[in-house]
């Protein structure tokens, strides 16, 4: 099998970089590797005129180091450029779905240049150009069955948001025993993919604990099978997110899916279009969507519930007398998850203010003033990117659990198989 490093020599030699005898590619395979590294140097190109655009990049360091701020309409016009290339391409059949990717990552990057140039997006434009997905038209009326079921379950007296505070409060993990919590939630979560999921030897990644960010957790992916996970303490921070956590961000999450794109398509394959991520990409709504399903994939209902009765809620020094009512709250509460695509959409378009925006969480979201306002500072700097997280999670869930026909070993070879092949959003849709 040829190391990257060779895949990549073996790419240079074909379009004649350096001099080589022997060529084992065909023709199409090499027309392929070349539009692959332009779309990775037109990626990192872009990266330099927003710095959170790039969020994973592990290929030749030279081509980093070669990148340069180039103005915007070159940048346009390499992109458009290489959208016609692609589109001129006749792949080998086992690079079809290659392909494919490769335009509509393609596309999401001429978007996002045009974004930057001064070009507006609507919420829903914006988030079919860059994402490949829309969030359904919802409203206030959507969301009312589940506040009624809310303020007849949640107990106590007063205001629904006030006695939702309250009863989450007493599963509030203390700060000092967070790392146990963690660490015991993430050693299980290994476990159980491990289990299903072939994952590199020196797969690995530290945890750090930070404040003063917009989001509740980040994997930073540094290539090599390796993560920096961050995790945000700025707000208290639930027994259920412990697993949602450890899941999302390492096991078989994005940590998961990173190894398993670096594994079989940047090493195995030479797909080098894959050592470059830009996080405001199609691969975001299969990255966040995957690792948000992946939660109940390694941990089925009844599982996690009898896993954080037995051990995080004793390491975390809570009572679990009520974890039965609290997961009911719980599952409630995701039926009101698209009401911060509604907010962003609202306030995104112009049609609401920053306060009414807040305003709206609080009341359709169930957030208290601080989470909500964190929310709105990761709206204003995401925007569109919301959509990854619910809309995401369906269409993977749809996906997966069409594809596996409900048996759950199935399950989760049908994930592994689309981590390590990754599609779309529009290419994921259950017809």
């Amino acid at each position: 099998m040829l190391t990257r490093f060779n895949k990549w020599l073996v790419a240079l030699c074909c379009i004649g970089v350096i001099a080589c005898t022997d060529n084992s590619e065909s023709p199409s395979e090499d027309s392929m590797n070349q539009l692959a590294e332009r779309y990775v140097k037109l990626a990192l190109l872009v990266g330099k005129h927003q710095d959170y655009y790039i969020d994973a990049y592990y290929g030749p360091s030279e081509w980093q180091q070669q990148a340069q701020k180039l103005p915007l309409e070159q940048l346009q016009s390499q992109a458009q450029s290489l959208i016609d290339d692609i589109d001129k391409t006749e792949p080998l059949e086992t690079e079809v779905l290659r392909k494919d990717m490769l335009m509509v990552q393609t596309r999401s990057v001429m978007a996002f240049i045009e974004q930057l140039n001064g070009k507006t997006f609507s919420f829903d434009d914006e988030s079919m150009a860059l994402y490949d997905a829309k969030s359904p038209n919802l409203s206030e009326a959507d969301f009312d069955k589940a506040l009624l079921e809310l303020n007849g379950l949640v107990p106590g007296e007063g205001d629904l948001n006030s006695r939702l505070e309250a009863f989450q409060s007493e599963f509030v993990i203390p700060k000092d025993k967070l790392g146990k919590v963690f660490v015991a939630a993430i050693e299980e979560a290994q476990k159980r993919t491990k289990a299903m999921i072939e994952l590199p030897e020196n797969e690995a990644f530290t945890i750090e604990y930070v404040t003063d960010k917009p989001w509740s957790g980040y994997n930073w992916y540094k290539g090599n099978s390796f993560s920096l996970i961050q995790v945000n303490t700025d707000l208290p921070i639930q027994i259920d997110r412990a697993i949602d956590l450890a899941s999302h961000e390492g096991y078989p999450g994005h940590h998961v899916f990173n190894s398993l794109m670096e594994k079989h398509l940047v090493d195995g394959k030479g797909w080098i279009e894959y050592s470059v991520y830009p996080l405001y990409s199609p691969l975001s709504l299969l990255a966040e969507g995957s690792a948000n399903y992946g939660i109940e994939v390694a941990f089925p209902q009844q599982q996690r519930l009898q896993f954080e009765k037995q051990v995080l809620f004793t390491l975390a020094g809570l009572d679990a007398s009520k974890v039965e009512l609290y997961y009911q709250v719980q599952a409630i509460l995701g039926q009101l998850s698209y009401a911060g695509n509604v907010a962003a959409k609202r306030y995104l378009d112009g049609q609401i203010d920053k306060p009414k925006a807040v305003a709206f969480l609080m009341k359709y979201a169930l957030s208290n003033e601080k989470k909500s306002k964190q929310r709105i500072d990761f709206i204003e700097r995401y925007r569109a990117y919301v959509i990854n997280y619910n809309l995401g999670q369906d269409l993977v869930k749809d996906y997966v659990e069409y594809q596996s026909g409900g048996d759950m070993d199935k399950r989760w070879q049908v994930f592994a198989e689309l981590l390590a092949n990754p599609k779309s959003a529009s290419m994921m849709v259950v017809r």
